[in-house]
């Protein structure tokens, strides 16, 4: 689509981005570390790991990353509006981020899916990344909301 526009979220996009997570059935913590002042936080330090397509004035798609300074950058959080689903959208916010990561020194690029999530597997083998069936990912939590 050629109408789509990328730019960098604030937040004051904040109930946006939630709305597209709720639409588009991602999970997230509205009262751990994506919560409004969580974000807030995230993006004032790190504001170009934060990109929304935008169709018009309505935000269809984002993408949240992170750089953890071993080499690898995260993609944590990608979403499109399931009506914009199939249109390269979600490509466009994956290799902008990617684009981001490596500029800040990534060069392993590394996403983190939900299962059972068979579209977001597919999607991002289509990318060229490959499943680690040997990495198992355990979390020590202090509650269900971080």
């Amino acid at each position: 689509m050629n109408q789509i526009e990328y730019k960098r979220l604030t937040i004051d996009d904040y109930e946006d981005m939630l709305k597209l997570w709720e639409h588009a059935g991602l999970p997230y913590k509205a009262k751990g570390r994506d919560s409004k002042t969580m974000t807030a936080k995230q993006m004032k330090e790190f504001p170009e790991f934060f990109l929304g397509a935008f169709h018009g004035d309505q935000l269809i798609g984002v993408v949240v990353g992170s750089y953890e300074t071993r080499f690898k950058g995260w993609i944590n959080r990608l979403a499109v509006a399931p009506e914009y689903q199939r249109q390269g959208i979600a490509q466009g916010l994956v290799k902008r981020m990617e684009d981001t990561l490596r500029k800040h020194g990534a060069k392993i690029l590394c996403a983190l899916i939900e299962t059972p999530n068979d579209e977001s597997v597919s999607f991002f083998r289509k990318m060229g990344y490959i499943t680690h069936e040997n990495i198992l990912y355990v979390s020590k939590r202090e509650s269900e909301d971080v």
